[in-house]
């Protein structure tokens, strides 16, 4: 059987819709709810299907008209062809199956999804990937499932509109390159006062060519606040000129009391991708923590402090553990200018850093866990160690969510709460923070 026909009853992690064909599940992407696609398989497993669209059918009535005209080929977006309502509905069920598959948790724990005030125009941070074949450069996202760049001469949909003046002021810059082939992707980065950074990676032998060149080049440029030159691992990166970091707020009363606070991250550093929605996960952080004063909060994961210091208003003391060290600077200078001075910052995985802290026999209230997507298993050991009261979790990632909630829940910790928010409209991807406190 190479191709089937197949109803799509829903939507999967992973973006893709899901059918059943001779009683197989099937996944299928770029398809819609009630979408009667004729498709081509192109993965036979013995529990599964993989497919893609020959023939739509029947279009289902929840379809959309995406709004980019690459939709579809480009990798980055999976679900342009929805309403916006419907993408919420199906990132609450898709928190709630996967939490009950891998950690047991029941669904009724999740609650509806904070939605995003900006469907479109929100990204804050972008890697464009770059190619050049046949003496043309190709500079947009990877097709899906593989290396093959789709062009995006007018910019992305999602992308803050300075990101794309950015992409259409570099692409020029490239194709006089004395070596554009090893410009394999530019990382643009820009804050919430419209500030830019941008990092180009150059994978050839000539540093101080593409250096000379692209230092030259900074008139062509006045889209870009800072340009820097990366020529491997991230800490090659080296500044060219203008900028070194970017900034963000939380203004004023925003949280209660809080003044406004504005923190900063270098180049390289981690930020949230969305800004507004970015302060509804301090938001539920903040709630679920619930801080009276009396308490000592562990921050693991801490960045460069985007919880940690704004939460230091309303603790004891609070502790912050980061291994990525340029973050970790940032933190503290973060600390320091807004007033913050009840934070230590410690350089440390995750895991090692709390066993530290055991050894030297501290307490603490509150633990608040933001891991990257590959989760926080090594470190719920450790943390359980502590017992905390609660942990409060952000998560970008459903899976490795659910299998750290089952772990904790085998320590005696109970979940509480799973608020999903979610930070990547037109995207399958959701985060969330999830509540957990001690049992007994």
């Amino acid at each position: 059987m190479t191709e089937a026909v197949v109803r799509i009853e829903s939507l999967a992690f992973g973006g893709a819709g899901f059918g059943r064909v001779e009683g197989k599940a099937c996944f299928v992407p770029f398809t819609a709810p009630d979408d009667l696609a004729r498709i081509r398989l192109s993965l036979v497993k013995n529990s599964y299907l993989e497919g893609e669209i020959v023939e739509l059918l029947e279009a289902s009535p929840r379809r959309v008209v995406p709004l980019c005209p690459v939709f579809g080929i480009c990798g980055g977006c999976t679900w342009q062809h929805l309403s916006y309502d419907d993408q919420l509905e199906a990132k609450e069920r898709i928190v709630g199956d996967t939490l009950w598959r891998f950690g047991r948790i029941e669904s009724e724990r999740v609650a509806r999804a904070v939605p995003s005030d900006s469907p479109y125009g929100y990204r804050s941070r972008v890697q464009f990937k770059v190619r050049w074949t046949a003496g043309k450069l190709q500079m947009g996202f990877y097709r899906r499932g593989s290396h093959y760049v789709v062009d995006i001469p007018e910019g992305c949909a999602i992308c803050n509109s300075a990101l794309n003046q950015v992409l259409a002021e570099i692409r020029p810059v490239i194709s006089c390159f004395a070596e554009p082939d090893r410009i394999p992707q530019v990382d643009v980065a820009v804050g919430d006062d419209g500030v830019t950074l941008a990092v180009v990676h150059y994978i050839g032998d000539n540093r101080d060519r593409a250096r000379a060149h692209f230092t030259a080049c900074r008139s062509d440029l006045p889209a870009v606040g800072g340009l820097h030159l990366q020529c491997g691992r991230k800490e090659s990166i080296e500044p060219l000129w203008g900028d070194d970091a970017l900034t963000y707020r939380f203004p004023g009363d925003f949280l209660p009391k809080l003044p406004s606070m504005t923190l900063s991250f270098s180049r390289g550093g981690f930020s949230q991708v969305n800004y507004r929605q970015n302060r509804e996960l301090l938001r539920a952080v903040h709630r679920m923590a619930d801080l009276t004063g009396e308490e000592r909060l562990l921050d693991l994961f801490c960045g460069n402090g985007n919880f940690a210091i704004p939460l230091s208003r309303y603790a004891m003391a609070v502790v912050g553990i980061e291994d990525y060290g340029p973050s970790l600077e940032d933190a503290r200078r973060n600390a320091a200018a807004n007033g913050a001075g009840k934070i230590e910052f410690i350089r440390s995985d995750a895991a090692a850093g709390v066993r530290q802290l055991v050894s030297r026999e501290k307490h603490y209230s509150v633990v608040v866990l933001d891991p990257p997507r590959t989760g926080a298993k090594e470190a719920v050991t450790e943390v359980t160690s502590l017992r905390p009261e609660r942990v409060v979790y952000v998560s970008c990632d459903p899976a490795t969510l659910g299998r750290d909630l089952g772990l904790f829940r085998k320590s005696g910790y109970d979940v509480r709460e799973c608020l999903p928010v979610d930070m990547f409209p037109q995207t399958f991807h959701i985060e969330s923070v999830t509540l957990l406190s001690r049992a007994d």
